[in-house]
């Protein structure tokens, strides 16, 4: 098989088989590489107080690389603009978030100033929410991305689920895709601390999130498969090279069939016609009638 191997078409073969592998096998490489998310941040970098206007942008998705950075933003609340967000527990207890939105200082879009949610505080009641502070503002809090939208039934000013989409269409304004857990407020020069005191509002506090590498198990999946290409692409040339050396196989036997059935009728065709035996030619003497008379006495 091996003399088969060697013919040119097959070495040329082979050196495309490789080449395509070795195509399959980057692809794998970048495959694997692509289903590990970018890690987010260490713990102690989004402890750091940044501007949100340096690490986010509004109309973009949030990467885990932006999400849990504790921010700043300049701006102002939005007067009216203000929903509670259902099913959420407070040491134990269900109640309600306060969600005012928040017009940041600078950014715009379409002409319009673009806001972002802010979670002032937990209510368990839904008449114990108060109105966000009039005036300039300084709001630090902690960044987290956007929630899924649920369906169903609720009542006036509320929401089922913190989504940024709901909330843009509710306010009928540009909005980032994440939201803000205020954790400090400082309005007109005054440090309010949480906003919470003197109010029926609990702070929410949100600690800082597990720091894992999400894994996406699709990429892992087509990484896998241009592996299985590579090895077919040299299975398939193995196979074709095969092939060639059983029919190599079955033209030297067919070659050898017909060399002998040759060389059979040439032989045969070398003897001449048969010659009669001599015991046969007795035989025959003995049973001819004979036309000779015979004497009389």
């Amino acid at each position: 098989m091996l003399k088969t191997a060697l013919k040119p078409r097959w070495i040329a073969a082979l050196v495309l088989a490789l080449a395509l592998s070795t195509v399959f096998v980057l692809l794998s490489q970048w495959q694997f590489s692509a289903s590990q998310s970018e890690p987010p941040p260490p713990p102690g970098e989004t402890e750091t107080v940044k501007p949100l206007t340096d690490v986010f942008e509004p109309g973009i998705p949030m990467m885990a690389t932006t999400a849990d950075q504790m921010v700043s933003v300049d701006g102002s609340f939005v007067p009216g603009a203000q929903v509670l967000v259902q099913n959420r527990l407070q040491d134990g207890d269900n109640g309600l978030w306060v969600v005012d939105a928040f017009a940041v200082d600078g950014v715009k879009q379409l002409g319009e100033d673009v806001v972002i949610p802010v979670v002032r505080g937990w209510i368990k009641d839904p008449a114990d929410a108060v109105p966000a502070p009039d005036g300039e503002a300084t709001l630090v809090g902690r960044l987290l991305p956007t929630e899924a939208p649920l369906s169903g039934a609720r009542p006036a000013g509320q929401v089922a689920s913190l989504s940024v989409a709901e909330l843009i269409n509710r306010w009928d304004v540009p909005s980032y895709s994440g939201f803000v857990v205020g954790t400090g407020l400082t309005v007109a020069g005054k440090d309010l601390g949480t906003a919470t005191d003197g109010t029926a509002m609990q702070p929410v506090v949100v600690g800082p999130q597990p720091q894992e590498t999400p894994v996406n198990w699709m990429n892992v999946f087509y990484a896998v498969e241009w592996v299985v290409f590579a090895g077919f692409a040299i299975f398939l040339w193995w196979r074709l090279v095969a092939d060639d050396y059983r029919r190599d196989l079955e033209d030297a036997e067919d070659a050898a069939a017909e060399a002998r059935s040759a060389a059979e009728s040439e032989r045969g065709g070398a003897a001449g016609p048969a010659v009669p035996h001599s015991g046969d030619l007795d035989g025959a003497d003995q049973t001819k009638p004979s036309n000779t008379p015979h004497a009389t006495r």
